[in-house]
């Protein structure tokens, strides 16, 4: 015989409802999740426990189950069963992580963003090389035809969080450390504004979309989990755009935070 669920833990179905029974115990679920009842990373009762609990078939529970994980909810995990997933890690605040006193610490934005996490940030999947510019980031730096592109994977604790490509003008970073696989502390923006450039202001276009099947593999995204896609420019002093980073971030991994003034 199946373990009985605590007294309270979760209610009755409604017979009287016009709402799959499958959909009710997810609704359940889902409220027992959000009031705390069941704590990030902590397992979620068992199918037998729910099909003693409710009265209904394995199936019945395990399409409850599959709601919950297409929401990114909750993930499976083979022989162990159903927990919850846990909260972003990662709190970005843009007003505040490309500081200039973070480059001259030698920190990069997502340095920054790790130590505040109390993480362990690495960077994998680097790649860096001269290439055709496609329309949008030509037009972006100024028609450009070809840019020096860098490519780099982002871990926390050893889970991918982030992918970014940066696209940089050639007559300012070709023959530079910018050009190499590491730019040294501070990260690029270090580097343009010992070049010269100094950074004056950023523009980020935000939107949140699911991911694609490259992202999902990237990422090692779970089912039902969005992306956050991110296109920033980096302006100079002079006002010319000196850099495009185009980021896609696992939105189970980011809080983003904005400090706005307040006239």
């Amino acid at each position: 015989m199946s373990p009985s669920l605590p007294s309270g833990l979760l209610g009755d179905l409604d017979p009287t409802s016009d709402r799959a029974v499958f959909r009710q115990i997810a609704d359940q679920l889902r409220d027992a999740i959000g009031k705390g009842r069941f704590r990030e990373g902590e397992k979620l009762p068992s199918e037998a426990e729910l099909v003693d609990h409710y009265g209904v078939s394995r199936m019945t529970v395990r399409n409850s189950f599959s709601v919950l994980i297409g929401e990114g909810l909750v993930h499976a995990e083979h022989g162990k069963g159903v927990f919850v997933r846990p909260r972003p890690p990662v709190r970005r605040l843009a007003s505040d992580r490309f500081a200039r006193r973070h480059r001259e610490e030698g920190k990069s934005a997502f340095l920054v963003e790790a130590d505040a996490a109390g993480g362990h940030p690495q960077v994998d999947s680097l790649e860096v090389k001269e290439e055709k510019a496609d329309p949008d980031v030509s037009a972006r730096l100024g028609s450009l035809r070809r840019v020096l592109a860098r490519r780099r994977r982002y871990l926390l604790d050893g889970r991918p969080v982030e992918f970014a490509t940066s696209y940089l003008p050639l007559d300012i970073a070709r023959g530079t450390q910018i050009a190499e696989p590491n730019p040294g502390p501070g990260g690029i923006y270090a580097r343009l504004e010992e070049l010269g450039h100094h950074l004056d202001h950023f523009e980020e276009e935000i939107r949140a979309r699911m991911p694609t099947p490259a992202e999902v593999k990237m990422l090692h995204l779970a089912a039902g989990v969005p992306v956050i896609h991110l296109i920033r420019t980096a302006f100079d002093a002079e006002g010319r755009a000196v850099e495009v980073c185009d980021t896609v971030m696992a939105a189970d991994a980011y809080v983003l935070a904005y400090r706005l003034p307040a006239t």
